[in-house]
């Protein structure tokens, strides 16, 4: 079966290496001198030291080391009478030095042949149980660690076996299956594990274990792995925990973890020893397949069976809730960590602030690094760097540099992503020309500015109404060789188009040879901001029947989904809501779903144009499909019925007829409680100042007040409304109690409603003059 790796190549050693042996044998570095000394001993006044020393193996080493810092060119006679004395003596490590530094001379110097001096070692000696054959182990190991796989095969079935009819031991075996696995050499594996039981050697559980994880690995041969415990329990091995952990694990990194899991729960129901490693692989299998839920039931299975979580199964749960932006689950999961005394690192502080970086909670990044810091977790320039940025998203560009001390402080360098957040940063602060100068600052400390810090400079300079600017920087980045990728079209497209110069980016635009759905998106974004609707509309539908793009393409749905929003909104804006139906119908009929934005949009359009019951059939169709209505899509339903017509009588026909009384307010807020939709301070205000104009004061009190016992803020346009309903009933009182409010917490309604308060109170003092 092995027949391919039976070519005796020991000669053959190609890759010459050097191997300090002195090292092995003292606590001192010796190196080779450049000139031999007077010391010149031949080669039979060595063995006769070596034989003296036969019983001290610390002389014998020690003579060793002086003959290597002598420069003595050791031949196939010395080295074989060294290599008794340590095997003699069990000197595993020892000998496993001197047979890498053996190897390295075999390449150096052609005329030495390996198994020259193995048949040295054992000329004359009977070789059944000697102690010399912890050699043969020895060199096999020796070459496996240094990735010799095909040399430790041949050695050990064509010359070990064969010549020497000396049966490998399952250690030595098990080491160069393990080894031939991590480097992914399955089929190499599965040769020598067939090998060695056609030659009789009893496979261990190691064995097994190895071979398991080796078939797992390949992915395609999973049944043939659950086989081997078939083969076990043929051969009389009872499967421990170990052989299932690899098991399960196999299962789990194919993507099957609920598979894995299930033989989990098989092996605890026999009342089987599991491991915490069993545990830890499914939680694992199950974040990598973005099942969280799984994996945080997993967890707390793996707890009621009293196996107490580390740091390791904490970091998975953590990392995964990050991932898909559940802060307040990986919150609750790294205080419970940190409760039970499990130490956390910068790695996991990190997730936790790029999660809430992401969320745009850059208040609350500043505010826990603060946290770790002073409870003296280490935090390195990942971390910093995720705090600078949120402070130069906040405006606080100074205090990010004042940070910089500390990062000094700490003997961490700044790199080139610390250089692009602060580009960023002083680019969002309006300040490109201190951009300009970091980034300078950038080269000039010896960091090559990469597309990234480009990008974002470029970016920065467009976003200043800098764009010859920009046009400069991105060719000077060309010239500087470093290519441009789909974020720089993207940048450079809706730059020029931001700054009304669309015909130069239709050309820019024509002239890419390879456009990315990114840079479709750009342009189509492009005609939008420019009011150029029907061109983004055009272009859309063109890529969407004709381009290059196709639904496979990664990012296509995501991106399409933009695109198709931004068009849809912009159509709607200029009131062609003919046109914008059409086009929501025409992907409908491609099996293109429109999400809950998309459908709110189409929703609003026909709201402000007075067709509720074209837009009560749009929310009707879009509930049909599945698809979740929010907060601001019932808030423009409700906006839609206030704005009706003839909305008294609508408030007042509580049993009228037809699918469209199906959707009043009452039955807009049923649904939304249905859906377990929490309304907001919007949707109050939204009620408040409809049903203020509808002369239900008392609904509107009614509704502030359950905005005040939801311990919600009002803003200004709440207050406002109410403020308006109290001026229309001739509550000047309340009116005024209410604007004192206002002002209280630095509101300012609109000067109308301001004007008419100050009239009806001087009205007010007036008449109660007259009395």
């Amino acid at each position: 079966m092995l027949h391919r790796f039976f070519n005796f190549r020991f000669p053959l050693f190609k890759k010459p290496f050097s191997t300090a042996l002195s090292l092995c044998f003292s606590d001192t570095h010796f190196t080779k001198p450049s000139k031999i000394s007077s010391f010149h001993p031949n080669t039979s006044q060595v063995l006769q030291k070596f034989h003296l020393y036969q019983n001290n193996p610390s002389l014998a080493l020690s003579y060793f080391t002086h003959l290597t810092q002598q420069g003595f060119s050791h031949n196939i006679q010395t080295y074989a009478s060294f290599i008794r004395i340590l095997c003699y003596w069990n000197l595993n490590r020892k000998l496993d030095s001197l047979f890498i530094d053996i190897i390295a001379h075999s390449k150096q110097d052609p005329s030495f042949q390996i198994h020259e001096l193995f048949e040295s070692l054992f000329h004359d000696v009977e070789v059944k149980n000697h102690y010399l054959f912890r050699a043969f182990h020895v060199f096999v190991k020796a070459c496996v660690s240094l990735n010799m796989f095909d040399e430790a095969i041949d050695f050990l079935f064509e010359f070990q076996v064969k010549r020497f009819r000396v049966l490998p031991s399952v250690f030595c075996c098990n080491f160069l299956i393990n080894r031939l696995v991590m480097y992914g050499e399955v089929y190499m594996a599965l040769g020598v594990y067939n090998e060695i039981k056609r030659l009789g050697v009893c496979p261990n559980h190691h064995t097994y274990a190895i071979i398991i994880k080796g078939l797992c690995k390949k992915g395609d041969d999973l049944i043939h792995a659950s086989r081997v415990f078939d083969e076990m329990v043929e051969a009389g091995v009872s499967p421990n925990s170990y052989c299932y952990a690899a098991f399960i694990e196999g299962l789990c990194k194919n993507n099957m973890s609920d598979l894995g899991y299930e033989v989990l729960q098989e092996r605890r129901k026999s009342n089987a020893p599991i491991e915490a490693y069993a545990y830890a692989a499914v939680i694992r299998g199950f974040c990598n397949e973005m099942k969280l839920d799984q994996a945080e039931s997993v967890f707390f299975d793996m707890e009621w069976q009293g196996i107490v979580p580390d740091f390791h199964v904490y970091s998975l749960l953590i990392r995964g809730y990050c991932k898909i932006g559940d802060l307040c689950k990986a919150e609750v999961l790294y205080d419970d960590m940190v409760s039970k005394g499990i130490k956390t690192n910068c790695v996991i502080a990190s997730c936790i602030l790029h999660c809430m970086s992401g969320m745009g909670m850059d208040s609350r990044v500043v505010d826990r690094f603060k946290e770790l810091k002073n409870s003296g977790v280490f935090l390195d320039g990942v971390a910093y760097n995720i705090v600078f940025d949120s402070l130069c998203k906040l405006g606080k560009v100074d205090d990010a540099v004042d940070m910089l001390e500390e990062l000094k402080s700490m003997r961490i360098d700044l790199d080139i992503k610390h250089y692009t957040t602060f580009i960023n940063g002083y680019c969002l602060q309006g300040k490109p020309d201190v951009a300009c100068s970091i980034f300078k600052e950038m080269e000039e400390k010896g960091f090559k500015p990469d597309v990234v810090a480009y990008n974002v400079l470029a970016a920065g300079l467009f976003r200043n109404n800098h764009a010859c600017e920009a046009i400069e920087l991105l060719n000077c980045m060309i010239n500087q060789g470093v290519e441009p990728n789909a974020t720089t079209h993207k940048i450079i497209i809706e730059g020029l188009c931001s700054e009304g110069k669309v015909e130069e980016a239709e050309a820019y635009f024509n002239v890419l040879k390879v456009k990315s759905v990114e840079i479709y998106s750009a342009m189509v974004n492009g005609y939008c901001e420019a009011g150029l609707v029907e061109k983004s509309c055009e272009l859309f539908c063109e890529i969407s029947n004709e381009g290059d793009i196709s639904e496979e393409t990664p990012g296509f749905k995501k991106l399409s989904k933009v695109m198709y929003s931004k068009v849809l909104a912009a159509l709607c804006r200029e009131g062609n809501l003919e046109h914008a139906r059409s086009l929501f119908d025409f992907f409908l009929e491609r099996g293109f779903t429109p999400d809950v934005v998309t459908y709110t949009i189409m929703i609003k359009s026909y709201c402000r144009l007075n067709c509720l019951q074209e837009a009560h059939d749009l929310f009707r169709d879009m509930k049909s499909r599945g698809i979740k209505p929010d907060v601001i899509t019932y808030t423009v339903l409700l906006d839609g019925r206030f704005k009706q017509v003839n909305l008294k009588q609508h408030f007042s026909s509580q049993h009228k007829k037809g699918s469209d009384a199906t959707y009043g307010v009452s039955t807009i807020l049923t649904d939304m409680e249905q859906m377990k939709i929490s309304p907001d301070v919007v949707i109050y205000t939204v009620l408040i100042d409809g049903y203020v104009k509808v002369d239900n004061f008392q609904e509107a009190i009614r509704f502030f007040n359950e905005i005040i016992e939801l311990r919600l803020e009002p803003d200004n346009v709440t207050y406002t409304a109410l403020l308006s309903g109290l001026l229309n009933r001739g509550h000047t009182e309340k009116a005024v109690i209410l604007y004192n409010e206002m002002s209280s917490k630095g509101m300012i309604p609109p000067l109308p409603i301001v004007s008419k308060l100050k009239r009806q109170v001087i009205k007010a003092r007036k008449v109660q003059f007259q009395k």
